[in-house]
């Protein structure tokens, strides 16, 4: 192999392996396809649905919440504890009671989403 032809393959390898790298760094793994799953998960009741539906308004006390979906405080609270593990919420504690607030206004469109699946479905 001729001494120039050297330089360049070491190159083209290089080029090679960078280009392999970043396939690797953007290619979706297992562990990140897990916590989409946990993320699903947390969403998968419709009285999670509707309190995230209230808190896409903006921030509500627990009292609030578990008014609207018309469950006793600790059911709610065990409700946006999993919303909270899966960071779509973050709370905050004000004497008393605790405000929940959504951090990850992106999964509203989660809900445009699924309508027009359903809509698509029934036709």
């Amino acid at each position: 192999m001729r001494a120039e032809n050297c330089g360049k393959l070491g190159v083209d390898i290089f080029s090679h392996f960078a280009i392999l790298l970043l396939e690797m760094a953007t290619k979706p793994t297992v562990g990140q396809f897990k916590t989409q799953a946990q993320m699903f998960k947390a969403l998968a009741h419709p009285g999670r649905l509707l309190m995230l539906d209230e808190l896409s308004r903006g921030e509500r006390c627990v009292c609030e919440l578990a008014a609207l979906v018309g469950s006793e405080m600790p059911t709610v609270s065990r409700h946006l504890s999993q919303l909270k593990n899966a960071g779509i919420v973050d709370d905050d504690k004000r004497g008393a009671q605790v405000f929940y607030r959504l951090v990850t206004p992106c999964v509203m469109n989660f809900f445009g989403c699924v309508a027009s699946v359903r809509e698509k479905s029934q036709k």
